[in-house]
């Protein structure tokens, strides 16, 4: 199933509600360090609330570790992509990586997708906040790939 990576995220509230996307959806959370915060901070569980023990949570101490245990391919949720989310074909084993909430992604680890993609907004809005994003584009990877099967 699609799963979603964070890169080095510096919110834990953030982290929190992606943990909490994660249960709901039954998608695993990859969480690339070192993170902003520790990741027990108390505001990471309270955002995540009960659902933190439901939630397949995988930690990579690097980005380089991530990138030697994944499978499938790295899709790029960033503001930079000119395709849009609902006009690209998602398959089952997709990852949807995720920016720091401060910086995006350092050039490196954009060289290292496979595809970017962006959800279209006015064009005096900046961005939106990667839990929220993250929620948006994962309901439409998972309604793509249920047609499939």
């Amino acid at each position: 199933m699609i799963s979603i990576a964070l890169f080095e995220p510096d919110i834990p509230q953030n982290t929190g509600s992606l943990i909490r996307l994660a249960a709901c959806m039954g998608v695993a959370l990859h969480i690339i360090e070192p993170c902003g915060f520790p990741f027990d901070d108390k505001r990471v569980h309270r955002a995540s609330m009960d659902y933190y023990d439901l939630a397949v949570i995988k930690r990579h101490s690097s980005w380089q570790k991530f990138l030697e245990s994944r499978h499938g391919r790295l899709i790029l949720l960033t503001t930079k992509a000119t395709q849009a989310y609902t006009e690209f074909a998602f398959k089952p084993d997709d990852i949807l990586l995720l920016g720091r909430e401060s910086s995006g992604v350092p050039d490196h680890v954009r060289a290292a997708v496979d595809v970017s993609v962006t959800i279209p907004m006015q064009s005096q809005a900046r961005s939106l906040n990667v839990a929220l994003a993250a929620s948006m584009v994962l309901g439409e990877a998972i309604r793509q790939v249920k047609e499939l099967t």
